[in-house]
């Protein structure tokens, strides 16, 4: 049976789940989730998952939210991605959802979904600050390897480049970190890889306003 993936091509979120099943060889299918409409505050979604969030993850009667369970869940069951030091593996799933993907989403969402006069003064700042200290032990960290966990590339390396390769700014320029942005370069070379907005349905210029014809 096909597996199902409720996203959509701006979480950077679900973008992890995506990029771990089409990098697996993974049989998969998107399903569109209409978020800036409301959807995931919809009785429908909250009924398949209560948090109101997306990636979720259904095969077989098995329902799974949160990208790095997804993650994992797809690595045990194809053999790949799993690196070979699993507490390397989980320690900076556990980084990135705190320090890295934690920061970025929220950061972009507000310089770049939220409208301005509905922005709190000095949050956008703010998280920008937390990322610079996230994208410094990055950096450091690949200056000496080519994978972010042993055995890579693994889920490790395809969570932490979650929100890394979307174009709208919210304070990352990968010329600023040149090892974070030579490891980009390697994910995006591996066979089979997608950008968010070709993976997954839903971008902005779906929801831009069309011009008379």
């Amino acid at each position: 049976m096909t597996a199902q993936l409720w996203c959509f091509g701006e979480s950077g979120n679900a973008y992890k789940a995506a990029l771990t099943m089409q990098l697996a060889g993974y049989d998969w299918q998107p399903v569109y989730v209409d978020f800036f409409n409301g959807e995931a505050r919809s009785p429908e979604f909250r009924a398949l998952n209560p948090m109101g969030e997306v990636p979720v993850f259904r095969e077989d009667g098995l329902t799974l939210t949160q990208s790095a369970v997804i993650q994992l869940h797809v690595a045990e069951r194809t053999g790949r991605f799993l690196g070979s030091d699993r507490n390397e593996t989980l320690r900076w799933l556990m980084f990135d959802n705190h320090k890295l993907s934690g920061q970025a989403g929220p950061a972009r969402f507000l310089l770049n979904f939220l409208p301005e006069a509905k922005r709190p003064a000095g949050a956008a700042a703010y998280l920008q600050g937390r990322l610079k200290g996230a994208y410094q032990v990055l950096d450091a960290h690949l200056a000496t390897r080519d994978w972010v966990a042993p055995g890579g590339p693994g889920i490790a390396d395809f969570a932490l480049c979650g929100y890394l390769y979307y174009p709208e700014p919210f304070g990352f320029d990968r010329a600023d970190w040149p090892h974070v942005g030579r490891w980009l370069d390697a994910i995006a070379a591996l066979p089979g890889w997608q950008h968010p907005y070709d993976l997954m349905p839903g971008n902005p210029s779906d929801r831009a306003p069309k011009e008379d014809t």
